[in-house]
């Protein structure tokens, strides 16, 4: 039988069409033969179930995955990502944001890049030299909040209409800032165009269908109209809805556009200190011309992740190691309280008996730069 390190090239390539994306660079680090074979990247990698951004290691600074695949945990060098708090994420790209208030998309797999230009002011009415000893020469939004505090607030919601490595004329969306704002920015602009709408915070933004659609705190449902200038156009009546949820989602489901509801508890609550869990969820789908909402029992083979990220759901017969019927969820928000808690509200909703579970183990910690953002690998 000839060696490993004998095989010819087109049997090589064929392995590869069964390797996880982690696979592929264990592959690679057999011998110098496999090793060019897998830099040829002929066939993408298995599907796997979302990666969770975790944290920076402190030493080293490499950024630290969790694949819910394997219940592993890699650490990668990304220097694109030091230092940066992960605002969102999308078709594979990050949105980080630096000390300096700065922000990138990343495609932490593939090391593509844009810079992205200076966020709209937070709260132009201050002025941030009031409020710190030393400002950058560079730095262009005012605020009332420390810069470490401004890096994880700036941006609430970020998002892709498209894959930037699939379309290059892509459009970046993001909600902003104290009031939520919602506004946009394309390749080959300068800033961002601040999007036009009534006043009050926006509650979640999705693009579905061509769209990209707002949900205000008041329930409203708008759709962003690029034409001349840049305005939320509302598209049906106020959604009634009962109760008070902590966070609302718009979500792209399989062509149904979805309103998912989110319900926390206060367990522990002291001076400077709260401590907020996740006890559930519920699942609808609004009707706009009847002012109705469709009550979703169940997401049947389905698993969808909510966070800070872009709708994602994936079919959990692919995955033997996916609950179905379930919601994987990350923290609400960042907590000052996370050293002392760690990683207090992540976990999957079971929509069928109700019942929240863990998906982690206990090392995963909610980190003081980055908090936990689902993120589909997009390696090329």
């Amino acid at each position: 039988m000839a060696a490993w390190s004998e095989l010819t090239n087109d049997i090589l390539e064929h392995i590869t069409i069964f390797l996880a994306f982690p696979d592929h660079y264990r592959f690679g680090a057999v011998c110098k033969n496999w090793r060019s074979v897998s830099k040829l990247r002929r066939y993408p990698p298995v599907p796997q179930l979302q990666w969770l951004v975790v944290e920076e290691e402190k030493e080293t600074r490499k950024r630290k995955f969790y694949s819910l695949s394997d219940a592993k945990h890699y650490s990668i060098e990304i220097p694109e990502l030091h230092g940066r708090y992960i605002c969102g994420s999308s078709h594979g790209w990050l949105f980080a944001v630096d000390i300096k208030i700065n922000g990138t998309l990343v495609n932490p797999f593939t090391r593509e890049c844009y810079e992205l230009p200076p966020f709209p002011a937070f709260c132009s009415e201050i002025d941030v030299t009031t409020l710190v000893e030393k400002v950058p020469s560079d730095y262009t939004g005012p605020t009332k909040l420390t810069f470490e505090e401004m890096q994880t607030r700036i941006v609430f919601k970020a998002i892709l209409s498209h894959d930037p490595k699939e379309r290059s004329d892509f459009t970046a969306m993001i909600i902003f800032g104290r009031f939520h704002t919602p506004a946009f920015w394309r390749p080959g602009d300068l800033c961002w165009t601040v999007v036009d709408g009534p006043e009050g915070c926006m509650h979640d933004i999705v693009y579905f269908k061509g769209n990209f659609y707002v949900l205000s705190m008041g329930n409203e449902l708008y759709v962003v109209d690029f034409e001349s200038k840049p305005k939320l156009k509302e598209v049906g009546p106020q959604i009634d809805i009962e109760g008070c949820p902590a966070q609302r989602y718009l979500f792209d489901f399989n062509g149904n556009l979805l309103l998912i509801e989110r319900f926390c508890e206060c367990v522990e609550e002291k001076v400077e200190e709260r401590l907020n869990v996740t006890v559930g969820f519920n699942v609808m789908e609004p009707n706009l011309e009847e002012n109705i909402l469709y009550e979703w029992h169940h997401i049947d083979d389905f698993a969808v992740f909510l966070g800070r990220n872009s709708s994602i759901y994936v079919n959990s017969n692919h995955f033997s190691k996916c609950k179905r019927n379930g919601i994987y969820f990350t923290h609400l928000t960042y907590s000052y309280s996370a050293e002392k808690f760690g990683s207090h509200d992540l976990g999957v909703f079971d929509t069928t008996d109700k019942k929240i579970s863990k998906f982690y183990s206990d090392e995963v910690y909610y980190p003081l730069v980055g908090s936990p953002v689902w993120l589909v690998p997009n390696p090329w």
